[in-house]
């Protein structure tokens, strides 16, 4: 199997990387960890996204009918690998280009993809997620909102938690129980509701960075048009589905690993403990080694994922297999840097013996969410489990 890039991607691949170079600064490491909706980041986040979208970048292989180039998904691989890399934030349209966007491509109407898709493309929207709910867990069938026909609108009634982004969102891609006497994995919709709509109320949830990036949205009496349904009736389970290994598909979390992984390199060869380098201890560059190793077999997987994608092919336990080693990858990497530093790597942002001001520290309790957020590794073992082994369900 050769895994070369062509001479053009390579090209692209250093466009990519000046750009980003040029306007996020050679000495960038990235916001603080899930910052990307707070006023000090949001208007720099919105210029960089205007700048990527008028390239075309956002939507490279879109149809250009709807605002993308017609340009290989290996292209747009390498873009979400670089703006990984560069920890860019771009995290304001990734619901809508990596997993809206597509979907919508699948299952949406012609309005719809003319309505929705240019807006996505040109980054004015920002869409949000309402999947989770209280009391739900990882079980996503469970979920209550209702929404019942009235004429020629739905009228939706519940709540949404743990919703990132959605007091900055102009769109929410909602799931809702249109039939409560079905099968909890049937009589589930999916809607596109205007985050305008009279009736929602968005409260913050602050999390332990005093950051507010979740949220909880409530619904009350919400009139949304038949017309903004996507996909068939009672049929938004498979819908969701098909959104959630878009989700989980991507090289993004491993490109963002190999950076993870190479500051901790560069803080063992510059670190002195009991008057030797941190680079000099055998069980630190073993340790290294180790999960270079691993991320590196897991990005091939990635790859191999955006291949399928590029073949019109749908990942299911690709995806899930992805989305699974590269959290659990990132867990490891961060809890070897605190332990690396000792005492040292749990100070916390402010106190002058904290290594990186303290980054590290924080990396490392953010990354213990990645294994729960856009779905547990436990979920992702049962879909490997039934849906690539084909073993019975427990």
């Amino acid at each position: 199997m050769d895994y070369r890039f062509t001479d053009e991607q390579e090209a692209f691949r250093q466009e990519l990387r000046d750009f980003l170079s040029d306007n996020l600064g050679e000495d960038w490491r990235g916001i603080d960890p899930d910052a990307y909706f707070h006023d000090e980041n949001w208007f720099h986040i919105r210029d960089l996204t205007a700048k990527m979208a008028d390239r075309g970048w956002l939507t490279l292989a879109w149809p250009e009918e709807y605002g993308g180039q017609g340009r290989p998904h290996i292209e747009q691989m390498i873009y979400n690998e670089e703006t990984a890399y560069f920890r860019a934030p771009t995290r304001d349209v990734s619901i809508g280009t990596h997993m809206v966007g597509p979907t919508l491509m699948l299952y949406g109407t012609e309005e719809q993809k003319s309505h929705y898709l240019p807006e996505i493309a040109s980054g004015e929207a920002v869409y949000c997620q309402g999947f989770s709910e209280p009391e739900s867990g990882s079980d996503l069938a469970s979920l209550q909102l209702r929404a019942i026909e009235d004429g020629d609108d739905y009228v939706l009634n519940g709540s949404k938690i743990w919703t990132s982004g959605a007091h900055r969102s102009t769109h929410c891609y909602l799931l809702t129980r249109t039939d409560p006497d079905a099968p909890k994995h049937r009589g589930i919709s999916v809607f596109i509701v205007d985050m305008n709509t009279p009736g929602i109320e968005v409260r913050p949830i602050i999390n332990m960075f005093g950051i507010h990036y979740f949220n909880q949205v409530f619904f009350d009496n919400v009139r949304v048009p038949k017309r903004a349904m996507i996909g068939e009736k009672n049929r938004g389970w498979y819908i969701a589905a098909t959104t959630l290994d878009f989700e989980r598909s991507g090289v993004a979390s491993f490109a963002s690993n190999r950076r993870s992984i190479e500051e901790l390199v560069e803080l063992a060869r510059e670190t002195d403990t009991n008057g030797k380098p941190l680079n000099e201890d055998p069980m630190v560059r073993q340790r290294l080694a180790e999960l270079w190793t691993r991320n590196e077999a897991g990005k091939t997987i990635a790859y191999n994922v955006a291949w399928m994608q590029s073949q019109g092919l749908v990942p299911n336990r690709e995806a899930s297999i992805s989305k699974m080693m590269g959290s659990e990858i990132a867990q490891e990497i961060h809890e070897l840097g605190v332990q690396m530093l000792g005492m040292y790597g749990i100070l916390d942002k402010g106190s002058k013996w904290a290594y990186l001001d303290g980054r590290l520290a924080w990396l490392w309790m953010d990354s213990i969410s990645l294994t729960i957020r856009g779905g547990t590794s436990e979920i992702q073992r049962n879909i490997i489990a039934g849906r690539g082994l084909g073993l019975p369900r427990g």
